[in-house]
């Protein structure tokens, strides 16, 4: 089956992260099915959404993980020109939510799976496909508690998020946190009589403002990455309720995302100083004055070295020795080294640019040179690795 043909019925699935990817997984579950290949779910506690993993080949040796994210992101407020969860083709691109953040890998993986179904793989070929990655990597993490207990683990992973097929050895760790300034609330006629939150939260942004100009002069570099050093950001801040209150809740959802030389915690600790010195000077008037940071989602960084068997294995069927790089998205990939020990890679058709946006697409060229590189994997899967 073509992978133009699969892309085609993934992307008629609108599977948003959080909302059911069932009809999907159902489908893929078929369509290895019908190729004699079994496959196992791993279910969200409330059983809307599932991973699935499947094994082509042998099961007593390690082998090679194909890893891929099954939700894409919503389309609401984006202003398409084509229906997104409908596959068109024009100009040497395939549009569609999802072509290049992942489905377009997904597809090549499971077209890539049907062929090695009907060959005599030495080394197994693994599918991971996840829920939720779009929002933290959450659906993957029950994935791993599964593969835990695997005997013997997978040995590899090549996760394909789109990276222009190029060999990414790396991307930063992330760590989402939420903070929430209290202070006093108060008719805003009388204001100098209370303690406004906002104005807290201004000081708290201030900051981390502060921390991430410390981060760029003197923390950890990588020269790899476009950014090259860890990166603090305040993404959402509100509080107030109508302008004749003075506010006593302000809330600020930030991040950091770090490099592998930093240590997040440690980022954490000093901004969490930067925000008891703002309070403490308040108490004395005010002693319910706070700021309570509380960690909403985490995953880790991932730094694999150039000499690494999963990048000495990609540059091989790549076909030329080609220079690594390092993504500035988060992916699944650390979580699979992190939890699992497994060296990983990212390499994957399209590019992230072209995601998340309206019209997404991926060049028909990328899909076709995905398929090539896959097919070339499953001839060292033969041989034996």
């Amino acid at each position: 089956m073509r992978t133009l043909d699969i892309l085609d019925r993934l992307i008629a699935f609108p599977t948003v992260s959080r909302q059911s990817n069932l009809a999907l997984i159902d489908y893929v579950r078929s369509l290895l099915d019908g190729a004699g290949i079994a496959s196992q779910l791993v279910t969200s506690t409330d059983g809307t959404r599932a991973n699935l993993f499947a094994t082509i080949g042998p099961r007593d040796r390690g082998g090679v993980i194909l890893s891929g994210h099954t939700d894409v992101v919503p389309v609401e407020g984006q202003a398409w020109t084509r229906d997104p969860f409908r596959l068109s083709i024009a100009d040497g691109r395939a549009y569609g939510r999802g072509t290049t953040d992942m489905k377009g890998f997904v597809a090549s993986a499971l077209a890539t799976a049907l062929d090695a179904a009907g060959r005599n793989l030495q080394t197994p070929l693994h599918l991971a496909f996840s829920y939720d990655e779009e929002i933290g990597c959450v659906g993957v993490r029950g994935l791993l508690d599964h593969l835990e207990t695997a005997s013997p683990r997978p040995a590899l992973c090549l996760v394909g998020e789109p990276t222009g097929l190029r060999i990414a050895t790396g991307h930063k760790g992330k760590l989402a946190l939420r903070a929430c300034c209290t202070g006093h609330a108060a008719h805003s006629a009388l204001a100098p009589t209370a303690l406004n939150a906002l104005h807290i939260g201004a000081d708290f942004l201030d900051v981390l403002r502060r921390e991430q100009d410390r981060l760029a002069r003197t923390g950890a570099r990588d020269a790899a990455y476009d950014i090259p050093y860890s990166t603090i950001h305040a993404g959402v801040m509100s509080g107030g309720q109508v302008l004749n209150i003075v506010p006593d809740h302000c809330r600020i959802d930030f991040e950091i995302r770090n490099l592998a030389g930093d240590d997040p915690q440690a980022i954490l600790d000093g901004i969490r100083d930067g925000a008891e010195g703002i309070v403490a000077p308040l108490r004395p008037s005010f002693p319910q004055a706070a700021i309570s940071i509380d960690e909403v989602n985490a995953y880790p960084g991932l730094d694999t070295a150039n000499g690494s068997a999963i990048v000495t294995l990609l540059r091989r069927i790549a076909g030329h020795d080609q220079d690594t790089c390092k993504v500035a998205f988060g992916t699944e990939a650390g979580l699979f080294h992190n939890r699992l020990g497994i060296p990983a890679a990212i390499c994957g058709p399209g590019h992230m640019d072209q995601g998340h946006k309206p019209d997404e697409f991926i060049e028909l060229d990328q899909l076709a040179a995905c398929d090539a590189l896959l097919g070339r994997l499953v001839d060292e899967l033969e041989t034996g690795l």
